[in-house]
Parts: structure tokens; C-alpha cells; sequence
């Protein structure tokens, strides 16, 4: 139960244990056109540029901004959190100017904020923001950026790590041009793996790029060769299994339907909300923009923040998140992410962490 990785159904761990195939043997040339087709239904969008990079959420990020940003490129970026700050660092390493939007830790991104970044430079290529924040427990709703972004001629790059799969992500709606996200959050699948997605006006871009890609293995040109319809051209070796283990967990997540999936990760975080409102306790994200699949607990005052955490995993097997830059200390990180996100587990920590407190 902390900020991932989640708990991976029996089903997705057998995947995994199937036997292996090369990487471009029928068999799972087939299956990579179904991986994408069920990325495609899960980021509910139509973009042909939609499969999952070998890598785990941070080369999903690198993959993004590699591909889409030549040095000199303006990029605003929204930090209200570790992640936003990662961000700031891979697209300063590919030679952006960078400009940060910042906000309070366990605050959203406001439109305005953004409005304010895109006046204050010339010629913006791209606006980035992390839409489920993981370190804080914030969701920064993205509509009015989006329409705010490409109305001055840029770009939307969206994280959506921690959001995929348990709560609204709509990427055609949302107009968003670029996109990545984890495979061990709510997706409920190892990590390995990070889902990606590109528009037409990205691949645009990435065409009339001056110069190359800086990264080879993430150089969307190559990746497209192996990932794209046609004959498929040998790039890298693709982790077979942790494939398997995709196809499987993405099946999953559409058996039980996006919207079932998103109101049961809702209705678990409300049942551990008021649990923790009878214990005394409050979460400390923006009220109203609160995830429903990571928690940010407040830790009272007088409790031994680590020692109730070794004691919750080590006497409870429950695991829990701590806090991170300046929540260090302050907050119990507690994850309902896929697999994970049930009554059972939430009435289990409640009941442990009310023992310990």
C-alpha cells in the first residue's frame, strides 16, 4: 500500500512465467498490435503512436522529452512536487530554456500560473505537467492548460504515472500531444515498462526537427520501425516477458471497465477518508484535488513517523510511503493503486494504524 510498486494479480505474475518467444516471432508481433490496440482504449485515444517504451516511467519522461525538445527549445514546466522537478532536470540535460511554474507541495498547477509562464517567453515549444503528482497525493486538472498551451502555439506534455488506470485520463479529449505513464501503479503489473503516446502534431514535430535525436534507444524514428504497422525492423530486444505481463494486466483493466476501475479506486479513497476523519487524522493535499489512489496521511503530532512504518510493515505486513523533499517527516504516503485499491486493505491498515497510534 505505498506509492507503488502495487500488488499484481495472480493472473499477470503467471503471464510472466510463459515461455519465451523472440522478439519478432509471429506469435508476438501479434501481440505487441494487441498491447497497442488496449493502450489505445485505456488513454482513450486514437494517436497511431501508442506503445509501451522498454523502461520503467522515467524513461518514458526521457523518451518524451528527447523526441519532442532541440536545444535552445522554451519549455514551462510545472514543479509542485519531486516529479516536476525530474522533469525540469531531463529537459535541462536535452538543452532546454526552462521555466518553471512552481506551487506549495500539495498544491495543483493553476491555469493562470501557466498563462502568466507562457507570456513571459517568446516562442514556448512545449508545456509540461505531471497530472498526479505522487509525492503529494495532488491531481492538477489539465483541460484549461491544455487549451492555454496550444493556444500559444505549444506542445502538452502529460505524466500520468500514478493516474493511469485510476482515474479519468482522456487523452483526445484533453487534446494532449504527448503522454507517458507507469505499468507498476494502477495498472497493477511489474515495473518495466512505460506506456507512451504521441499526436499527430508531436510526430509533426519530431519530423521537422533541425538536428537528431539525442538518445538512440529512445529515438521514436527508430522505435516506430519496430512498434509501428509494417514489417517490423529489429531495434532492440523487447522484455518479452514483462510484454506478457502487460497484455495480460491491460486485459484486466478493461474486463472490469475504465469506469468501474475509476469508481472503485474513488469509493476506497472516501472509505479511507473517513477513517482517518474518526482517528483524528487529515490528508494534506489541495482539498478537492486529492488522488484517490495515493494518499498523503498527515502524521500527528508526537508520532513516530518511521517507527509506526517499520512497525506497520514488519508486525502488519503493510507497506506505506514515506514523505519526500520538504514532507519528509510530515506525511504517510498510502497507496490504492489497482490490484491494491480494496475495502479489505483499506479496513486493514486502519485498523493497524489506529493499534499503533
Amino acid at each position: 500500500m505505498g506509492p507503488g510498486p502495487s500488488d499484481v494479480p495472480p493472473s499477470v505474475l503467471n503471464a510472466m512465467s510463459q515461455p519465451l518467444v523472440g522478439h519478432l516471432d509471429p506469435s508476438f508481433v501479434q501481440m505487441m498490435e494487441e498491447i497497442k490496440d488496449m493502450l489505445r482504449q485505456v488513454f482513450l485515444t486514437e494517436n497511431d503512436m501508442t506503445f509501451p517504451i522498454s523502461g520503467t516511467g522515467s524513461a518514458g519522461m526521457e523518451f518524451c522529452f528527447v523526441n519532442l525538445i532541440e536545444p535552445g527549445d522554451e519549455v514551462i514546466i510545472g514543479v509542485n512536487g519531486v516529479f516536476g522537478g525530474r522533469m525540469s532536470d531531463v529537459a535541462t540535460r536535452c538543452g532546454a530554456k526552462v521555466t518553471q511554474v512552481e506551487a506549495e507541495w500539495g498544491c495543483i498547477i493553476e491555469p493562470d500560473q501557466v498563462a502568466e509562464a507562457l507570456a513571459s517567453v517568446e516562442n514556448p515549444k512545449l508545456v509540461a505537467i505531471v497530472h498526479a503528482e505522487t509525492s503529494t497525493g495532488a491531481l492538477t486538472p489539465i483541460e484549461e492548460i491544455s487549451k492555454l498551451a496550444h493556444e500559444a502555439g505549444a506542445l502538452l506534455l502529460l505524466d500520468v504515472v500514478t493516474s493511469l488506470g485510476g482515474c479519468p485520463v482522456r487523452i483526445d479529449e484533453w487534446e494532449v500531444d504527448a503522454v507517458y505513464g507507469g505499468t507498476q501503479k494502477c495498472l497493477s503489473c511489474p515495473p518495466g515498462l512505460s506506456p507512451v503516446s504521441l499526436s499527430d502534431r508531436a510526430m509533426e514535430s519530431v519530423k521537422g526537427r533541425q538536428g537528431g535525436v539525442q538518445s538512440w534507444y529512445l529515438d521514436v524514428n527508430l522505435l516506430a520501425n519496430y512498434w509501428g504497422d509494417g514489417a517490423r525492423v529489429y531495434h532492440h530486444t523487447a522484455p518479452i516477458s514483462m510484454n506478457y505481463a502487460l497484455h495480460e494486466s491491460l486485459r484486466l483493466v478493461l474486463e472490469e471497465g475504465l469506469e468501474k476501475r475509476w469508481a472503485r479506486h474513488q469509493a476506497n479513497h472516501e472509505r479511507l477518508k473517513a477513517g482517518l476523519d474518526g482517528l483524528g487524522l487529515q490528508l494534506t493535499a489541495q482539498e478537492g484535488h486529492r488522488l484517490w489512489q495515493l494518499n498523503a496521511v498527515g502524521v500527528p503530532d508526537g508520532a513516530d513517523e518511521a517507527g509506526i512504518r517499520t512497525t506497520l510493515l514488519n508486525e502488519y505486513g503493510i507497506e506505506v510511503g514515506a514523505g519526500l523533499g520538504p514532507l519528509q517527516g510530515k506525511v504517510w504516503r498510502v497507496g490504492l493503486m489497482g490490484h491494491s485499491s480494496s475495502e479489505e486493505n483499506v479496513d486493514r491498515f486502519l485498523a493497524a494504524l489506529k493499534s499503533l497510534l
